[in-house]
């Protein structure tokens, strides 16, 4: 008996660590609407970019954007990532709420800050691309610097963020052999892997 509740008691000390010191109210809703979101602004990419815009030669496809292209891609962009952001605090807030636990802690201050230096750095990057209209590498590179940012933020959170992570560093990586079809690796990695991940994490953690 007095084993028993020996262990009970270790069970219970390593999960009190464990929510110390890993955020554990990131929502795996958030994660399904995202890719929702992401896919809708594929499709809307698609119809913009691939519309007019590729041209073949010799069996290799370039994109050729024009001047009005731009800005329009631009506000898909930022509208899928602003709905994404704005997502993902709410039901995380909602999450937290639901078990009494804080949402902004030293665990998510943590999560934040090691998710962003790896994204940071690749926006940066490839913002520089997009201003020397070199745009074959940027879903590539959305999707390895994404992955990379989940990575290194994964060890703070959930540990399907992890997986996850190397899932769009991969994608990404593959992407790179087809340059010419970029948005539909994009649409992948930001659109069914956020399904698919983010399904998982709300059945064994949101249900709870």
């Amino acid at each position: 008996m007095e084993s028993k509740d020996y262990l009970q008691d270790l069970s219970e000390i390593k999960h009190l660590m464990n929510k110390s010191s890993r955020f554990m109210s990131l929502s795996g809703l958030s994660g399904i609407l995202a890719g929702i979101y992401a896919l809708t602004g594929a499709y809307l990419g698609y119809v913009i970019i691939y519309d007019n815009n590729i041209f073949s030669k010799d069996g290799y496809r370039t994109l050729v954007l024009g001047e009005t292209d731009m800005p329009t891609i631009f506000a898909i962009a930022f509208a899928v990532v602003a709905l994404s952001i704005t997502t993902a605090i709410f039901l995380s807030w909602r999450k937290a709420k639901l078990h009494n636990e804080k949402l902004w802690d030293s665990a998510s201050k943590r999560l934040l800050i090691n998710f962003m230096i790896p994204l940071a750095t690749g926006g940066f990057f490839i913002l520089s691309l997009i201003e020397q209209e070199v745009y074959v590498y940027v879903a590539p590179l959305t999707l390895v610097f994404y992955g990379l940012a989940l990575v290194n933020a994964s060890k703070y959170t959930l540990s399907y963020i992890r997986y996850f992570g190397i899932t769009m560093i991969l994608i990404g990586l593959l992407s790179v052999w087809f340059l010419g079809y970029g948005l539909l690796f994009w649409a992948l990695g930001f659109g069914v892997c956020h399904i698919i991940y983010g399904a998982l994490m709300h059945f064994k953690y949101d249900r709870k």
